[in-house]
């Protein structure tokens, strides 16, 4: 059964671009994976790394992370106003509302500091996020 995933990312997708690869590389198509950006150019870039399909903005967010198994993003992604204002209330609190499980990245751009967390380069979080943290999850995939 393919599990169904939802990267959230801003600005332009990075972060959800490189998930998206590494998830791709990692479990192929056995996942369906939605990507879903503040703005147009985050879904769009995220689609073209390999996405099912993708969306952007409030609406399209609060209304499709309802569906998802799995949320992945940077942790600003629960955080109102959080991604230079793109990311609303709304938006952060239909994540925090989901059922899914939450995989969040120590990652943000805010003026906050998470303590007891390790800094890691992206490639190296987004390797334990894949090959550890979802491991439990798609043990059946």
């Amino acid at each position: 059964m393919e599990k169904r995933i939802c990267v959230i990312d801003a600005q332009g997708g990075g972060i959800g671009i490189s998930i998206i690869k590494y998830l791709r590389e990692v479990y192929g198509e056995s996942v369906e994976i939605t990507a879903m950006g503040t703005n147009a150019i985050a879904a769009s870039q995220m689609l073209k790394a390999g996405a099912n399909r993708a969306a952007s903005g409030e609406n399209a967010i609060v209304h499709t992370v309802g569906k998802a198994e799995v949320i992945i993003g940077s942790i600003a992604i629960t955080w109102a106003n959080s991604m230079m204002g793109e990311l609303t209330p709304k938006m952060a609190e239909a994540i925090m509302s989901a059922s899914a499980l939450k995989i969040l990245l120590p990652l943000s751009q805010e003026n906050v500091v998470i303590i007891g967390v390790q800094r890691e380069p992206l490639p190296h979080l987004i390797k334990c996020l894949v090959e550890n943290e979802l491991k439990e999850v798609f043990k059946n995939v």
